[in-house]
């Protein structure tokens, strides 16, 4: 039991370490696009098709790449970062990239549910398209969008478990080296019992966070 811990510890913390770095990279990054996608539509405060549809084909293109090839396909944009293609630290380099365009869309998505009486409203006062992505569109959405980084969190996750196939670390890597190449089932009853874990609690406070936000 004691070795089973032993085991599981440093995975688990890798596998934080690299979920929650590439969350924050995603919702730098993500947020901006979402954002841009939403307001750059047809009709909405700074429509322009060409932006708009680049942005979208661009993201479409990413998402339709599977995870496993996408961490191939980008070895050498990786190791141009980080100086390696292994362990936990360069795992999240397409993490980030494989996640953002998911957050892209999660945000066009709970941005698209502010009403628009809202927006025109502060259009007619004269707020500037920046004052409306800050104080109208962002604050509105904020139930749907913490609900969107929860999707995005545990979206990461599996990611991350991916990761550890090909040397990402963490607890993939631990179920493969442990679970699959030496027959120890124990162990990797114990890493998909984590994870489940960790996705139940992602999502409790994810729906927790949402609910107060939605009451405000």
């Amino acid at each position: 039991m004691n070795s089973l811990i032993e085991l599981l510890l440093p995975s688990l913390w890798d596998t934080l370490y690299m979920v929650f770095t590439s969350l924050l990279f995603t919702i730098l990054l993500g947020l901006p696009l979402g954002i841009v996608l939403v307001v750059t539509e047809k009709d909405h405060i700074l429509p322009n098709s060409i932006v708009y549809n680049v942005l979208s084909y661009v993201i479409n293109m990413t998402r339709s790449l599977p995870f496993i090839i996408l961490m191939i396909f980008i070895i050498p944009f990786t190791r141009l970062i980080v100086g390696t293609t292994i362990g936990t630290t360069a795992a999240i380099i397409p993490l980030v990239i494989a996640a953002i365009p998911f957050f892209a869309r999660v945000v066009e998505s709970g941005l698209k549910e502010v009403d628009w009486g809202v927006i025109e409203a502060s259009i007619a006062m004269g707020a500037t398209p920046l004052q409306i992505i800050v104080h109208v569109l962002i604050p509105e959405a904020m139930s749907s969008l913490a609900l969107g980084v929860t999707i995005t969190l545990i979206n990461i996750l599996g990611y991350s478990a991916m990761a550890g196939v090909v040397g990402g670390g963490g607890l993939g890597d631990l179920a493969v080296r442990y679970g699959y190449h030496r027959f120890q089932t124990e162990v990797m009853l114990a890493t998909v019992l984590v994870l489940i874990v960790l996705v139940q609690i992602i999502q409790l406070c994810g729906n927790k966070v949402a609910e107060i936000l939605n009451k405000k």
